[in-house]
């Protein structure tokens, strides 16, 4: 199986800036899509960006000029710089990717990490 490990959440005012890290691990795995989901109190979970092991980006529009994702494939990393900051992207922020493996493609997620933005 695989393990997503987040770090980099916390507490930052409108207009600063934060960035996510997550690292998957595991063995005998290659990981397909990579990105972040985010679930604010009372809201489903959604996607704010992922990344293909191509590099090919999504984007949710609220988020489109202010944030970036990006990984490193050799690494098994992928990152998520928040730029500009507002209210509104108080989230928990999920890890997740698509890997292949010996049990045939799976999604995994990480256990979150809270970004906070105070106005």
């Amino acid at each position: 199986q695989v393990q997503l490990v987040e770090s980099g959440g916390g507490l930052v005012q409108a207009g600063e800036s934060l960035r996510l890290t997550c690292a998957a691990s595991g063995s005998e795995f290659s990981p397909n899509t990579m990105g972040w989901y985010r679930q604010s109190p009372g809201k489903l979970r959604g996607s704010v960006a992922t990344i293909s092991n191509g590099g090919n980006t999504n984007y949710v529009d609220s988020v489109k000029g202010r944030f970036t994702v990006s990984r490193d494939n050799a690494k098994n990393t992928v990152y998520l710089q928040m730029s500009n900051l507002k209210p509104e992207d108080t989230a928990v922020y999920y890890c997740y990717t698509n890997a292949q493996g010996p049990w045939g493609r799976k999604s995994f997620w990480g256990q979150g990490t809270q970004v906070t933005v105070s106005s």
